[in-house]
């Protein structure tokens, strides 16, 4: 393992770590005020319409930050969620995923509507563009990291893998994995619905 790949592994479980205690200490009465994840943003979603975090009021939405030419993580991670999506039955209406790039240079709207449009991906996922400005906008807001890899027409973008539960009203209600299994994603998704109810 090279040690760019090690130190983007440690980022990674460092900002999963954090995100987990705050929620915790948050669900548990210990904060003082609500978790800082999330927040304002100005993007565009696959079909053209510019959007904002209003986007996320209404429905539990599962932010990943990812692109579309991502090798690995980024399908797994979404065929993971759509196992979980059709494993919570009825509640799964409830449910969405928004994916928002982190390569916005190559995933236009289209790109966007294409890829997400893979049978073994969440039904009815929203994907989110915008200029690199609005893209780092959003990902600050989240704590998400990426970082383009390479030149060229083959880069790569290293990212955070941290899946982001928002609740209905659009505020943070908890991190997971994105190695969890599709029971388990959906085990995280339904105890966080539940202590809303």
């Amino acid at each position: 393992m090279s040690l760019r790949t090690a130190a983007w592994i440690a980022t990674g479980v460092a900002a999963l770590a954090l995100i987990c205690l705050l929620a915790w200490l948050n669900v548990n009465g210990y904060a003082q005020r609500p978790v800082a994840v999330g927040g304002p943003f100005h993007l565009v979603d696959q079909d053209g319409r510019a959007v904002d975090e209003s986007i996320l009021q209404g429905r539990w939405s599962a932010v990943y930050f990812g692109y579309t030419y991502c090798p690995d993580v980024c399908p797994t991670t979404l065929q993971m969620l759509g196992q979980a999506q059709a494993a919570l039955g009825d509640k799964g209406k409830a449910f969405r995923v928004v994916f928002i790039t982190v390569d916005p240079a190559r995933d236009t709207p289209a790109q966007l509507k294409d890829y997400l449009s893979n049978q073994g991906f969440p039904a009815g996922a929203i994907g989110l563009t915008g200029t690199q400005a609005e893209v780092a906008q959003a990902a600050a807001a989240y704590g998400a990291y990426f970082q383009k890899q390479g030149t060229g027409a083959t880069y790569t973008v290293n990212h955070s893998s941290v899946i982001y539960l928002m609740g209905p009203h659009g505020r943070f209600a908890t991190g997971f994995s994105t190695g969890l299994t599709p029971d388990q994603a959906r085990d995280q998704i339904l105890r966080a619905m539940n202590r809303q109810n």
